[in-house]
């Protein structure tokens, strides 16, 4: 089986340097100042597996027919690659990786006649420059497919994939992905402040905020009627349970949950994008809920907020302090709370 994994990022870089380590025919595009690189000294990968030095071969786009390929880009990026390697996507099984819920909504526009397939990444990553990540944490890789007729093939690619991390293959994909929204949202605070996870959520009232933002995401999808469902080590009821509970209970099991989740740095999708000097996709995951509260003629004005802050760091290069971050938050935090 012939696999082409777009983007040398954390997942990207991790999932192709996996595969390739255990024997499965990989190519990695990447970006032409990560190429050299990549040549010449691999991937190099820390984390909860060791420290391992594998070499991939890449390349900086599509030259020969894959059986899949995995979309492996942050959504912002993804328009361009598909212009790309359009003439060769049409002909074969896809795989997004991405946050949120765009990724699936513009292959499908631009790929109609594709084999499509979607996931949601359980397994933790961080990127630290080019051709060095640290695997942060295991987790399973849930993928479901767009089309019913389409689930058969899915079942054959699922062994393979599961070489680098274990699959579950699921038909209520859509459903699920709208939960990993929830988990993806916490991701715009680090992003605002600079810090990782752990000193972020270290904070109680930083927690306060989280947990206003799902439940204002939470009354929006209720109220449009959207079909949320477990993921298979995280209920939809735990978010419900937590933004049931007194503020200041919830803060410190919530806490307690986000500074355990790694012994190395966490810093988040979103502040990895910042950091590299790169945008962010704030506006395909917290954007995602003031984009459903317009469509149902309602608000999200925390969630708004926070999007309205994180472009504020992308385009002064500046993240802002704990003061600043509780000046403006406290108002929509109290009112929610």
């Amino acid at each position: 089986m012939k696999i082409t994994v777009i983007g040398a990022g954390a997942i990207g870089g991790l999932v192709a340097a996996t595969l390739c380590e255990r024997g499965e025919d990989v190519v990695l595009i990447a970006k032409p100042e990560q190429i050299f690189l990549l040549k010449s000294s691999g991937l190099r990968i820390n984390g909860i597996r060791g420290e391992k030095n594998i070499p991939v071969p890449v390349g900086e786009r599509i030259e020969h027919k894959p059986d899949l390929v995995i979309l492996a880009t942050k959504t912002q990026d993804l328009q361009q690659v598909l212009d790309q390697n359009q003439a060769f996507l049409n002909d074969a099984a896809i795989l997004t990786t991405q946050n949120g819920l765009a990724a699936d909504r513009m292959v499908a526009e631009q790929c109609p006649q594709a084999v499509r397939f979607s996931s949601i990444v359980m397994f933790g990553a961080t990127y630290l420059s080019p051709g060095e990540i640290v695997h942060n944490f295991e987790g399973n890789w849930i993928m479901g497919a767009a089309r019913d007729e389409d689930f058969e093939l899915l079942k054959k690619f699922g062994p393979v994939l599961s070489k680098a991390f274990p699959c579950v293959l699921t038909q209520d994909i859509a459903a699920m992905k709208w939960l990993k929204l929830f988990l993806n949202a916490n991701n715009c605070l680090p992003a605002v402040l600079g810090k990782s996870m752990q000193e972020t959520f270290g904070d109680l009232y930083n927690c306060k905020i989280s947990l206003q933002l799902w439940r204002e995401g939470w009354d929006l999808v209720q109220q449009a009627g959207i079909n949320v469902t477990d993921l298979p080590d995280f209920p939809a009821e735990r978010i419900v349970k937590l933004i049931s509970m007194p503020a200041d209970a919830s803060a410190g099991i919530f806490s307690n949950i986000m500074t355990k989740l790694s012994e190395e740095p966490l810093y988040g999708s979103i502040l990895q994008s910042i950091k590299r000097g790169r945008p962010s996709e704030i506006d395909y995951i917290n954007g995602e809920f003031v984009n459903l509260a317009k469509s149902i003629g309602q608000k999200a004005p925390l969630n708004e907020r926070m999007v309205q802050m994180v472009h504020t760091v992308e385009r002064n290069n500046q993240f802002f302090n704990e003061e600043q971050l509780f000046r403006f938050t406290k108002e929509l935090v109290e009112k929610n709370g």
